[in-house]
């Protein structure tokens, strides 16, 4: 532990020790409590960022941390080599409150996409043939850092410098039903799609997209896979994002808030797909294990309670109507898009530097594609928080837009 140490000492070790991999904000952040995080010298800020989507209730969440406390009294760790009580009643409630069947737990979301591809290569083997192995996704989607699902992310910005990536990946244009016609037939395995794609910008799939996608997967016996890691578990105002348009896939893919905090990812099928998989096939040591699924368990216990999606749709709808009067206000460009608590305002120059004074005065966002910032605050937001948030963005505008 560093205790003690300036946040400048702090970043100086950490340079020499932990690899760049990150562009890292000059900070560090060391006590949260709902909205509001603390760094070392004591600021405190806004978070409007969770995580990037993760702590969904906020920080210090009570029955999240009884939940973790408790069973780190009790065993933190077995295996999947013994049944857990936690991760069963973990996937029961997944299970009855989507149209999966079967779930697998691994630890990130990453992890989940990597054995979605996995199990719609298996499927699609056991049920076709060799021939049927070819995967289609869409370009400005994100799915991951393993080799696979970067290969999966139809970004090249990611894929520079890793060649040679696997084979068998295609690439279709969201919201492009004919470009979507054209890339599927009889060797496609599965086609993925984020209902919303959150590091492509914040653009959520139109209704008659899905759908097409939906009847074009059944068409070619295809699997339908829908990544949620960053726009499931609450963030849109229901419990998954796919449930707004009434398409159901075969696979869904999440992590991020499952966990409330604690690293979590999950993969749900349906049983006619899930079956593709048996022992040796996949596997995953940390996977599920009684901590993370003990934190799971709080985490949906608290959404699924009666009125708390009402109260995310109301807040939410609340801040991005105050988000698209300042878009207005200040003639930003495009209109602020998303659904419920995953929000992005286009801006047309100065999306950096917007985030940067923002975090100055005491508010954590940040920027997409350069040109999008990006809302993803806590699902228990108030709408004091909120107005004090559109406030602190009011006030950088004055002071950088023109």
């Amino acid at each position: 532990m560093l205790e003690g140490l300036s946040t400048e000492e702090i970043i100086g070790r950490g340079k020499n020790v932990v690899m760049n991999t990150y562009g890292r904000l000059p900070m560090t952040l060391v006590k949260g409590d709902g909205v509001w995080v603390w760094d070392t010298e004591g600021k405190r800020y806004l978070d409007f960022l969770t995580g990037l989507a993760v702590n969904s209730l906020g920080h210090n969440y009570p029955a999240i941390v009884q939940a973790i406390q408790a069973q780190a009294q009790e065993i933190i760790h077995t295996s999947n080599i013994y049944w857990i009580p936690n991760q069963v009643a973990l996937a029961e409630r997944l299970v009855k409150n989507s149209f999966a069947d079967k779930v697998f737990f691994c630890n990130s979301g990453a992890e989940a996409n990597e054995s979605a591809i996995k199990l719609a290569r298996k499927y699609a083997k056991k049920n076709f043939g060799a021939y049927k192995c070819e995967v289609v996704s869409l370009e400005n989607s994100f799915h991951g850092r393993t080799l696979a699902t970067l290969t999966l992310t139809g970004q090249t910005k990611y894929q520079e410098g890793y060649d040679p990536l696997p084979v068998g990946f295609s690439y279709a244009a969201l919201n492009d039903i004919e470009g979507l016609k054209a890339k599927i037939g009889e060797n496609t395995a599965a086609v993925f799609i984020e209902p919303i794609q959150g590091e492509g910008g914040v653009i959520p799939a139109e209704i008659e997209f899905l759908q097409a996608a939906r009847a074009l997967c059944d068409q070619y016996g295809a699997l339908l896979i829908f990544d949620e890691v960053q726009c499931g578990v609450g963030r849109t105002g229901k419990l998954f994002a796919y449930e707004w348009s009434g398409v159901a896939p075969d696979v869904m893919t999440l992590a991020k808030a499952l966990g409330g905090g604690v690293p979590i990812g999950a993969m749900l099928a349906t049983d006619k797909v899930a079956q593709a998989f048996q022992p040796g096939d996949h596997a995953s040591t940390f996977g599920g294990n009684p901590l993370a699924t003990a934190a799971g368990c709080a985490v949906l216990d608290v959404i699924l309670n009666e009125g708390f999606f009402e109260g995310v749709q109301e807040r939410s709808a609340y801040f991005q109507k105050g988000l698209e009067q300042l878009a207005s206000k200040y003639q930003t460009g495009d209109p602020v898009r998303g659904r419920g608590f995953i929000l992005g305002w286009p801006v047309s120059k100065l999306g950096p530097e917007i985030v940067e004074v923002c975090r100055q005065k005491g508010l954590l966002i940040n920027c997409v594609g350069g040109k999008i910032l990006r809302f993803l605050p806590p699902l228990i937001v108030e709408k004091p928080e909120i107005d004090k948030a559109l406030g602190i963005l009011d006030e950088v505008f004055q002071e950088l837009w023109q």
